[in-house]
């Protein structure tokens, strides 16, 4: 349902946190929240038929979307979509293996990259993701926040360049370092196909976006810099050139000491963090210039018991002191238990 009279932007708890302010209790959601961990998500993906298929169908999208929010009431709803539609969109093939994970075409010569379309050709393919973002406008509750999101272009290259996910990011670092006007350009792409994708999600109804680079901890030095801080710093600059209201999280995974300065170089409103740093290092390194995020190792999900308990309310603790935002250090597990998601609520909210 659209904001009712007593349920505003001003009110709405993770947008408050994103606005500066420190809460009493953080705001609570979790990175892949509608997931195979939930029974009640693989009913709908086999009704769906594939993955792909529960991407682009907007009704089933959005029901997968809603499912974690009616079980746990969490403070905001992650669009149910992928990163790799953006690829897909440009003109990369995309599939699945079962088991295994995406597959792409890939992009490793100029010819390979010229077969892509241009960015402003992608909303032919996207805009069922758009219809899904508008259902979720009517359909989540109205103290509930919408939250839409991309992957980061570094991150996305990786896949595009190696056609699948590799452990080290190789194939991308390779085509950095023997073809760089080639691997430049796709950046490009990229980065300007995401600024159209994010800017439609908004215009949609999203009220804040997310962009994730899930691979940003495998650049060093000056590379950090060109490929994961200046990507984020132009899609948030153009973001809120058109849209000075909404909030942009960034996620720069495994950054480490990359993560200090990060909201100040790139202009973003929030920083997500992975558990490889600690509560304590980021709330004085990184809290310090604003909101930031997480950041509970998802194996607890699994394991759950007394460590669950502690660890989240030492996280809570140790950000309590600035504007915070509850969530995992990475995306839920499919072998997470639920019961312990409502611990962890639970934890969080003092209960």
């Amino acid at each position: 349902m659209k904001d009712g009279p007593d349920v505003t932007s001003e009110t709405k708890t993770i947008l408050r946190a994103l606005a500066g302010e420190t809460l009493p209790t953080p705001p609570i959601w979790m990175m892949r929240q509608a997931g195979r961990y939930l029974p009640e998500y693989r009913a709908t993906r086999a009704q769906a038929g594939d993955f792909l298929s529960l991407c682009y169908n907007p009704e089933l999208a959005a029901e997968v979307t809603l499912q974690p929010i009616r079980r746990y009431g969490f403070d905001a709803a992650i669009l149910f979509a992928d990163i790799l539609l953006l690829p897909q969109a440009l003109g990369a093939d995309l599939w699945f293996v079962t088991g295994e994970g995406p597959r792409l075409s890939t992009i490793q010569t100029q010819a390979d990259f010229d077969k892509l379309g241009p960015a402003e050709d992608i909303h032919a393919t996207l805009n069922p993701i758009y219809e899904t973002v508008r259902i979720l406008r009517r359909e989540l509750p109205a103290e509930t926040t919408l939250i839409g999101f991309a992957g980061a272009p570094w991150t996305v290259a990786t896949y595009m360049i190696a056609g699948r996910g590799t452990p080290d990011q190789g194939p991308a670092h390779a085509l950095m370092q023997e073809n760089t006007p080639l691997f430049e350009a796709l950046i490009r792409r990229i980065t300007q196909g995401t600024i159209d994708y994010l800017a439609a999600q908004i215009d949609a109804g999203a009220e804040v976006v997310k962009i994730f680079d899930s691979w940003a901890g495998s650049l060093k030095g000056d590379a950090f810099r060109k490929y994961a801080l200046e990507p984020a710093r132009e899609i948030t600059a153009a973001l809120k050139a058109r849209y000075p209201d909404i909030p942009v999280i960034g996620f720069p995974r495994e950054a480490g000491d990359n993560y200090i300065g990060f909201a100040k170089a790139t202009g973003v409103d929030c920083v997500a963090l992975d558990n490889s740093v600690s509560a304590t290092w980021a709330a004085q390194h990184v809290q310090v210039d604003g909101c930031v995020q997480g950041n509970l190792a998802s194996r607890h999900m699994v394991t759950g018991g007394p460590a669950l308990v502690d660890e989240t309310r030492a996280i809570v603790k140790a950000f309590s002191k600035g504007p915070h935002i509850f969530n995992l250090g990475h995306g839920i597990t499919p072998d997470a238990d639920p019961d312990n998601v409502q611990r962890m609520i639970d934890a969080v909210r003092g209960q």
